[in-house]
């Protein structure tokens, strides 16, 4: 398959959006193999064995060793978040979306939006939510049907639907249609109208649709938050189309948001 990049650096397919669509939905959250290239930096947190240099992978297992940490005094505000989870966060980092698991093996997860004030972590909205079918790793590879655990930054946006107004890059495509059904028969159509890439083992500054995958495609990829569709994923977090419309408007590239996510043992670290 074929890619192009556009003038604002949305992905547009090549050969057919047909051909896209039954790639996505037989990868799971648009988690293909080809390279169609891309900006030259990616995930934010520590650094973990790369296929391209100055790729790193977040883990709240071990402290990010370039991007600096947040203050004690305000990160001690995050609730159920431990020392290495805290140290991975970077300084620099204003808005959180904090993804908590309900256990290890467990699809079912909820959300939390963070903002940083003067004087601390601000909460905001909260939301259930949906994780992989079997819960959650440290240690992600393709088709394992768990979600990441770590703290990745969230650069890019898209959907099959008209941009509602994200101050992310927003990448309108009919290649985010997808078609069939879930894990439990519910129908996935929708699932896509809005999207926002979790910078997991993906080039930042390019389309969702973007298939380059740094750590390679053994280590999966295609993470996002995107519409819930009424049960578990392949391996992204889904939120109900109003809250995902809602984070849309709420992520700021200027504040330099992250998502934390993981069980919540895990994020106790």
């Amino acid at each position: 398959m074929s890619f192009s990049i556009n003038r604002t650096g949305g992905v547009r397919p090549g050969l057919s959006a047909v051909v896209l669509v039954l790639s996505v939905a037989l990868t799971g959250c648009g988690g293909g193999t080809d390279s169609a290239g891309g900006a030259r930096s990616s995930a934010v947190g520590t650094a973990a064995p790369a296929a391209t240099s100055g790729t790193t992978q977040a883990r709240p297992s071990r402290p990010s060793a370039d991007t600096g940490t947040s203050g004690s005094a305000d990160s001690a505000r995050l609730p159920g978040l431990g020392p290495r989870t805290l140290a991975a966060i970077p300084a620099k980092a204003r808005q959180v979306v904090l993804v908590t698991g309900r256990g290890r093996n467990s699809p079912i997860s909820e959300v939390a939006l963070y903002r940083r004030t003067d004087t601390g972590w601000a909460p905001g909205a909260e939301w259930p939510a949906h994780n992989a079918l079997r819960g959650w790793t440290d240690d992600h590879h393709a088709g394992d049907l768990r979600s990441p655990i770590g703290v990745f930054a969230l650069t890019d946006a898209g959907g099959l639907l008209a941009d509602p107004g994200s101050k992310l890059p927003y990448d309108r495509s009919g290649g985010f249609t997808t078609v069939g059904t879930g894990f439990e028969g519910e129908p996935l159509a929708g699932s896509f109208d809005y999207v926002v890439a979790i910078n997991y083992n993906r080039e930042p500054g390019t389309s969702p649709l973007d298939w380059t995958r740094p750590l390679g495609a053994g280590r999966g990829g295609g993470i996002w938050l995107h519409v819930d569709h009424g049960g578990p994923t392949h391996g992204c977090v889904s939120l109900a189309q109003r809250h995902m419309k809602e984070l849309l408007l709420t992520l700021d590239p200027a504040q330099h948001p992250v998502v934390v996510m993981g069980d919540a043992t895990s994020l106790t670290r």
